[in-house]
Parts: structure tokens; sequence; C-alpha cells
């Protein structure tokens, strides 16, 4: 299967939302292409609400069609889907524990050239602090997809962080998606690097390039923030007794703040932390930008190892 980013999946998973329910809308703030809801759109017109720019009202409105009994789909930026909403999810979203999906696309660095202001880095913290939200981060097009259909199922406000830079493929079709079950990918004993995100398969490239050097590495794919999957953690940093976390996303109240919080409180072990070190982003491709702020397959080798080694 060619390298997809996570928003098509999310895109072919409402496709199979218009196809298989009657109670999915989906609502657009005038970025209907860009976040793949025109898929939508295109098959369920009557059940497609464009609200241009004005994120606020899109998302009040998503609360009132979920109080009123359906299950709303809010696209956006991730930028706009928590930032300049964040009163509306708060308030209007997780106070009530209303049933809305966000889809906030272009999430993290790998917006690329579009720059700082569009660069989402902050998301995840803002989003997981709100009581009854969920954060869900998929690694590839195929968890996407999966990850749209599970958020449909789950009852109340979920936060389904998308990204616009196509990736390999990590899961399978067949494989199942659980909200709140971390996947792990590679067993090991050496160290385990726990990354979502496009930062998976960073992962899996560092688990290859470490084993060259006599490390065995585990690699678990922590898709789901919040709730978090507390007993995977503990099991695998209890057997390497190392961590290596890794997000697309500031390492101040992201995953790698979650994962320490757990580890701090039930099993202290050395923890090296890759992500945005409280920075803004800069315009640039995907792969330059990864590389200056130390996001790439060699960072995570490199951060696994001198653990490995001093543990």
């Amino acid at each position: 299967m060619k390298d997809k980013a996570t928003r098509d999946g999310f895109g072919e998973g409402l496709i199979e939302l218009a196809e298989t329910t009657n109670d999915t809308v989906v609502l657009s703030a005038d970025l209907t292409n860009s976040t793949r809801a025109e898929w939508f759109k295109a098959r369920r017109p009557d059940r497609f609400f464009a609200f241009g720019v004005s994120e606020q009202d899109m998302m009040s409105a998503a609360a009132g069609f979920a109080l009123s009994g359906k299950v709303p789909f809010c696209c956006t930026f991730s930028v706009f889907a928590s930032g300049r909403v964040w009163d509306q999810l708060r308030v209007s979203l997780c106070l009530t524990n209303a049933n809305v999906k966000i889809g906030a696309s272009h999430g993290g660095l790998t917006v690329g050239e579009d720059g700082a202001t569009h660069q989402a880095l902050e998301d995840i913290a803002i989003t997981r602090v709100l009581p009854h939200m969920t954060v869900v981060v998929p690694a590839c097009a195929v968890a996407a997809k999966k990850a749209t259909l599970a958020a449909y199922k789950w009852k109340g406000p979920v936060y389904l962080r998308l990204g616009r830079a196509a990736q390999p493929v990590t899961m399978n079709e067949e494989e199942p998606f659980e909200i709140g079950k971390a996947r792990v990918l590679k067993d090991g004993s050496d160290v385990t690097i726990i990354a979502c995100g496009i930062m998976v398969n960073e992962a899996l490239k560092a688990h290859a390039e470490l084993a060259k050097k006599g490390i065995t590495a585990a690699v678990i794919d922590l898709h789901t923030i919040k709730p978090i999957d507390e007993a995977t953690i503990l099991t695998f940093a209890r057997k390497t007794k190392a961590v290596v976390t890794a997000e697309e996303h500031s390492i101040l109240g992201g995953m790698g703040s979650s994962v320490c919080e757990i580890l701090s409180q039930h099993c202290p072990v050395p923890v090296k932390m890759l992500g945005m070190k409280g920075v803004f982003g800069e315009s640039g491709s995907s792969k330059e930008l990864l590389q200056f702020f130390g996001l790439t397959a060699g960072h995570i080798t490199q951060a696994a190892e001198e653990l490995a080694r001093t543990r």
C-alpha cells in the first residue's frame, strides 16, 4: 500500500459512515478539501454543513447536534480545532459530555511550509487536560480510518489529531483498533520507545538501527493519549528499565508528559523525551523540519542507545 496521510484515512472513515449510518453529520469550517470532509459531502450533502471561517460557531452547533441525538464530526486544522475554540471545547462539549468528534487535520511540524502559525504543537496538551475529552493520534491512514470508526462508537467528545504529510502504513487492514489500548509493534528488553502519530514510523526505523548495534528495543504505538494505556506502559518500563518518548508536539504537556506522569508515580526509570522543546516551528519541508528539530529515526536511535548503554 502506498504512503498516505492520516487525513486521508479520516476521509475514508467518513465515507464509510456516510454509507452505513443515518445519524452522522459533518461540519466544516472552510477547509472541506484539506480535511477530506468533501468526501462525505459528495455522498451525503444533506448531512453536511459549512460554517466558513467560524470555528466557534461550528463547535457550538456541533454540541447542539450531539445533544439532539446526532453524531457530528467537526473538521478543521488542529490549530483552530484546539486553540481558537478552546472555550467551546471546555463549556459546550466537555462540560456537557457532548458526543462530538473533532477531525483536527494538519497537526504538528509536518504542515511544513505553512509555518509556525499553522503548526499545532500544543493541541495534545490543551485537549487532554479537559474532563471527558478523549485524545487519539493515529500513526497511519489505515489506523486513522479505524480510529474514525471507533470514535463514532465512542461516547463523548473525541479529538482526532491528523496529519498532512503522507506516511507509510504501520497497521494492516485486519488488525483491530481499540481506543485506550496501545499497540505493541516490537518486543525488546533493553529500552522501550513510545511514540504516536508520524513518529511511530520513525521509531520502527530506529528499532532496526538499534538491532544492528545489538540493542533490542520495544516499540509501542501509543495512539490514545487519553485514556492512556497505563498497564502496557508500566509492563514495558519494568521490563526494559529505560524509556524514550517521541512525538511531533511540545514535550510540555504532550504524550511524553503523559507517560512520565505514570512512570513518576509507579515505576521511576530513566526517560529521554523527544519533541519540540518549548519553541515554535519554522517554515520548511517536513523532512527538513524533522531533522532540524531532532525528530528523526536517527535521533531516536541515539537517545535509545544512550539509555540502553548507561542504565
